[in-house]
């Protein structure tokens, strides 16, 4: 249920060489909430100085301890970094938000609800679910976790080739297919010890990515405990063409919800959490689970 809240301190972060317009739209965020907010808050601009410095910075923020809001200025990535500095630091009165910025950001287009300057002085706060991954961490190091979607093989590089272009779907659709040339599909292993030749696996915490791919039929709002999978088992190229193109148009209908999910990686393999590309090992038994409601949410 939703709760009023104020803050004692507001963190807005966002990179100052964003390609985008990420500087002029923190300013304003900061400007306009100066104006709505009828309590004493401090309101601090934060802007990065190097590629994971918005995880330092969402850390240090919610350690502090207290009423605290961590606003990200950015794209699906840079709120990635965000949410698990604010995960990392164990402050449950810690809150995230996010102002959509840069090149893409799905999770605000699909789970925004008001413009955030709005939501932050009504203070309705949610506690949205995350997607957390293990892929091999050691002990004592940090599990991570994705607000949006985890993918492997075919269809996060498509979602890499469709945040270049802005031009409208055929132009989308025309990407899609150019990727399809030098991919390769990748192997997995299942708990069951049978082999799956795989193009493409992707978690899915919200319906759509990439700004005209509809993954599925989910809610709007990722906080039931669970989370969709989209698996395109191994078949030519020019099937996977067509249901790459249908999720580009008419989406990819119903699928799988489950709260976990494993498999055993057999070479080294890269895989996308909310855009953000990261590596495995081989040999490393992934497992993605639904963390349920961890995350409290404004916006």
């Amino acid at each position: 249920m939703d709760s009023a809240r104020t803050f004692e301190s507001i963190v807005i972060i966002f990179n100052p060489n964003s390609t985008g317009d990420a500087p002029e739209l923190a300013e304003e965020l900061q400007g306009k909430l100066k104006e709505l907010l009828t309590y004493p808050v401090e309101i601090v601009l934060q802007p990065t100085e190097h590629a994971g410095h918005a995880v330092d910075l969402a850390r240090e923020a919610a350690a502090k301890g207290g009423d605290v809001l961590v606003v990200s200025v950015s794209g699906d990535g840079g709120y990635n970094e965000v949410v698990n500095g604010v995960m990392q630091a164990d402050n449950p009165k810690a809150v995230c938000a996010v102002m959509a910025a840069g090149n893409a950001n799905d999770h605000r287009r699909t789970v925004g609800t008001k413009p955030l300057e709005e939501a932050i002085a009504e203070g309705h706060v949610r506690n949205i679910d995350l997607l957390r991954i293990h892929t091999g961490q050691k002990e004592g190091e940090p599990l991570e976790y994705a607000h949006s979607y985890i993918g492997f093989g075919l269809t996060p590089v498509v979602a890499t080739e469709l945040e270049k272009g802005s031009k409208g779907a055929l132009t989308e659709m025309v990407s899609v297919i150019k990727t399809f040339s030098d991919f390769e599909p990748f192997e997995m292993r299942l708990p069951d010890g049978k082999r799956h030749k795989v193009d493409s696996l992707v978690f899915a915490n919200i319906p759509e990515m990439a700004k005209y791919a509809t993954l599925s039929e989910a809610a709007d709002t990722p906080a039931d405990g669970k989370f969709e999978i989209i698996l395109f088992p191994h078949m030519p190229k020019w099937r996977v063409a067509l249901n790459a193109l249908r999720a580009t148009t008419q989406g990819l209908g119903d699928q799988p919800s489950v709260s976990s999910y494993e498999f055993t990686t057999l070479k080294p393999l890269p895989f996308q959490m909310d855009g953000e590309v990261k590596n495995v090992d081989a040999g490393v038994t992934v497992k993605v689970e639904s963390a349920h409601a961890v995350l409290p949410s404004i916006g």
